[in-house]
């Protein structure tokens, strides 16, 4: 994925300017991709030199004019074009993990100290997490205009339809799913510092339960 399919993914639900495009990215997808403004506005920028976005400029009185960012035909075919293409295989590159792997070469007191700052920043960055499910609107009631036709059809022409709100909502449960498991790990890592004798058949058990998790069969899943 680039930045500018999510940009034009955003385009899609509404026009909108560099600043909100940086509002709503914090606010919906910020758990799973993040930009800074400066990139927004430079994906902004190539897009509308490509011919996917047009800027119309919208006077405001007393205030500096809106640039607001609209899809054109073609950036509605570019972006439906990558949506229909299958994902390729993501590089996982984790910094913490190869610390992780070499922290055997410090005393096992900076190790657990390098956990418990990892067990903290998980629990910060899980609480967000949670207090953005516990809101009653889903990030796209927000973005989406209300609708004023009785159809279903917003003002802006998006369609903020069931589908639209569960899959939104599905990104942000994978989110707290995942940080959720990496929370259980670090804690049970923890735990087999503070017992060096009795943790490889700790993490041994953990492991062979993890494998047989991992062959269970689960309902959607093929026989």
């Amino acid at each position: 994925m680039s930045l500018r399919h999510a940009v034009l993914g955003f385009l899609s639900l509404k026009p909108l300017t560099g600043y909100d495009l940086k509002k709503y990215f914090d606010g919906s997808v910020g758990h799973f991709w993040n930009a800074d403004q400066a990139q927004i506005y430079r994906a902004l920028t190539q897009l509308t030199e490509d011919g996917l976005v047009h800027v119309r400029v919208v006077p405001q009185e007393g205030r500096p004019a809106r640039r607001e960012h609209h899809l054109t035909d073609s950036g509605r075919a570019e972006l439906d074009a990558w949506l229909r293409a299958p994902a390729g295989p993501q590089a996982v590159r984790e910094p913490f993990m190869v610390q992780v792997f070499f922290a055997g070469r410090l005393p096992v007191a900076e190790t657990t100290a390098l956990l418990d700052a990892r067990i903290a920043a998980t629990r910060e960055r899980l609480g967000v997490l949670r207090a953005i499910a516990a809101q009653s609107a889903t990030a796209l009631d927000a973005i989406a205009d209300t609708d004023t036709t009785g159809t279903g059809t917003t003002a802006s022409g998006a369609v903020p339809s069931a589908l639209d709100r569960l899959l939104a909502t599905a990104t942000l449960e994978n989110g707290i799913r995942h940080l959720t498991a990496e929370l259980d790990w670090l804690r049970d890592l923890r735990t087999d510092l503070d017992d060096l004798h009795a943790a490889p058949a700790r993490i041994r058990r953990r492991l062979d339960r993890a494998v047989s998790d991992g062959h269970a069969h689960h309902p959607g899943q093929d026989a």
